[in-house]
């Protein structure tokens, strides 16, 4: 049906440049740029300030293998106890946009309401967006970022069971009454093909499960239509009197046909379908692509007339995060081909000129919504000593090439309105554990005071920034 090569375009980044260096004053006076982050990866105080165990937390303490140098995310940087600093430090670099998520078992550590609200953990989200605001920098805030309270895991399964719609409810309620006011972006799901993907078809994150069948497909459905009941209940009670706007975050990896070859760019299409158009499809149309509901009837949950109805047009903006492209060509029918089209820890290869492909599809295919790339980046390993991390060359040509690229896409458009790059610091990075950097800011995990010094690129945006 399909086949992802492993290896991926690249293009100016790794010697033959076509871009040239961007300045600020190219875009739009009211364009955001900031960092992305989350609160698992950033926070650390696993245990402090009133917070329950998360999945992550779960998952990483019980399953160290499946972490790729056996480590966790208890400490990571410390922005629990050290946001001010960060923040000052966004601020110097002139950014006007943070994306952080909010970690639900700091607001409600069992997942259920019934069960209390951690009044300190409203107060640490509430002095964190106040500091923001006290530096200019807007608030992008994600409601979920892969971290489920681990007691729902243990009672009913957490996304593999629609019973978590009513549970994501509450505690996004609660969000948009206690922060509403001072936010004006919210973003509902972070990036649900990876969390589906990755936890229940290889198993390497929470969920541990390698399914082929019915499951992944369930997980991936009942985040969708939590998702448009979170943007229901904001839209009905909150949006006309915060006057904020509410969107998702999906990741997109361009998939390039590997021949001009009818086969191959239908095959590739097909991979767009089932890694970006899954999620992507239902938000917009109200359904599934017609490509898998053809290829994995059999599996695909149908949606209600009703959640049809809530679903279509369920955001005011889209986050996209892109990373990297893949070649495809067409091959016999193989179901794991069709979910696993991420790999391992090389996943990320430099294709700048893909993130203009990718927004110009959107603006065909999609009725040509609002746009802020919510994460972009490239990765050191963690091998490099520090003076190699902060001369990072590489990252520091990445970066102009990919806003040179969107700058294109805006000429041509798309209604871009920010970027955030990932990451300001160097983090816990999921199963990777610290194995990679990807911060402009290097972090050392070595010392207990975990000191932070910009890296070139830090240090480019700052420049870029002012011009």
């Amino acid at each position: 049906m399909l086949k992802v090569h492993q290896n991926a375009i690249s293009n100016g980044t790794n010697g033959t440049n076509t871009t040239r260096p961007m300045k600020r004053s190219e875009f739009p006076n009211d364009f955001y740029f900031g960092a992305a982050s989350s609160a698992y990866q950033y926070e650390g105080a696993a245990t402090e300030g009133g917070k329950g165990v998360s999945n992550w937390d779960h998952h990483t303490h019980r399953n160290p293998d499946k972490i790729k140098d056996g480590k966790n995310g208890d400490v990571t940087v410390d922005f629990y106890h050290r946001y001010p600093e960060d923040v000052a430090a966004m601020a110097d670099l002139g950014f006007n946009g943070f994306r952080l998520s909010i970690a639900w078992t700091r607001i409600i550590p069992t997942g259920k309401k019934s069960n209390g609200v951690n009044e300190e953990g409203i107060q640490y989200y509430k002095d964190l967006i106040k500091e923001l605001h006290g530096q200019g920098i807007e608030p992008f805030v994600t409601l979920f970022h892969w971290d489920v309270p681990q007691a729902l895991e243990d009672e009913y399964g957490g996304f593999m069971n629609s019973k978590i719609i009513d549970d994501f409810r509450d505690y996004a309620n609660i969000c948009f009454d206690q922060f509403g006011y001072d936010v004006r972006h919210w973003i509902t799901l972070n990036e649900p093909f990876e969390f589906t993907t990755f936890g229940y078809v290889d198993g390497t994150f929470p969920g541990t499960l390698e399914d082929l069948g019915t499951i992944p497909y369930t997980v991936g459905h009942n985040m969708l239509c939590a998702h448009a009941a979170i943007v229901d209940l904001y839209r009905n009670n909150y949006q006309k009197s915060q006057g904020g706007k509410i969107g998702i975050t999906l990741s997109i990896k361009w998939m390039v046909p590997l021949s001009n070859e009818h086969t191959d760019v239908e095959a590739a299409a097909r991979a767009n379908d089932f890694q970006f158009g899954w999620f992507m499809d239902p938000v917009t149309f109200g359904d599934y692509p017609s490509s898998m509901q053809h290829l994995v009837r059999d599996r695909l949950p149908k949606f209600s007339p009703k959640e049809s109805l809530i679903l279509k047009g369920s955001y005011d903006f889209l986050g996209v995060n892109y990373y990297t492209a893949k070649y495809v060509t067409h091959a016999p029918y193989s179901p794991l081909e069709l979910l696993k089209l991420q790999t391992g820890s090389e996943w990320v290869h430099v294709y700048a000129r893909g993130i203009q492909d990718v927004l110009l599809s959107i603006k065909e295919k999609y009725n040509g919504p609002v746009i802020y790339i919510t994460e972009n980046g490239i990765a050191q390993h963690s091998s490099l000593t520090m003076d190699e991390s902060l001369n990072d060359v590489q990252r520091v040509q990445a970066l102009n090439d990919h806003l040179f690229y969107i700058k294109c896409a805006m000429d041509a458009g798309v209604d871009v309105k920010g970027y955030f790059v990932w990451s300001l610091l160097d983090n816990f990075e999921w199963r990777l554990g610290y194995t990679e950097r990807f911060g402009i800011y290097y972090v050392n995990f070595n010392k207990e005071h975990l000191q932070r010094n910009p890296k070139n690129s830090a240090k480019w945006f700052r420049k870029f920034l002012s011009e």
